[in-house]
């Protein structure tokens, strides 16, 4: 059995397609949102980054072709989005979660205003 023949990867890679679809299809949208609708958009991001980086744990830690490929895959889709070419894929993660909370703050304080 390949990585992919997994119905537990597969199951993750559906779930963060229709995450992905969801957030993405609201993201031009989120300044008009309302505070409610920013917190629910924020935890669906939240969502997605963690799925995501369960995903890219599991490619790293496989010795499989083809979740190594797809694995190196993600790292030049890092590098052609600005990235540097040895990027540490734990930190972008790590960077993507502080951006969250931030924006997690940002909606809190708009809501106790």
């Amino acid at each position: 059995m390949t990585f992919f023949d997994s119905d537990l990867v597969r199951k993750e890679m559906t779930d963060i397609q229709d995450l992905q679809e969801e957030v993405y299809g609201s993201v031009f949208n989120f300044p008009q949102m309302d505070n409610e609708s920013k917190a629910e958009h924020i935890e669906l991001l939240q969502e997605l980054l963690e799925k995501q980086r369960i995903l890219y744990t599991r490619m790293s830690l496989s010795d499989d072709p083809a979740a190594k490929k797809m694995k190196e895959n993600i790292e030049q889709s890092a590098v052609m989005m600005g990235m540097p070419k040895d990027v540490n894929m734990a930190a972008v993660f790590a960077n993507m979660d502080k951006m969250i909370d931030v924006m997690k703050q940002q909606v809190d304080n708009t809501s106790s205003e």
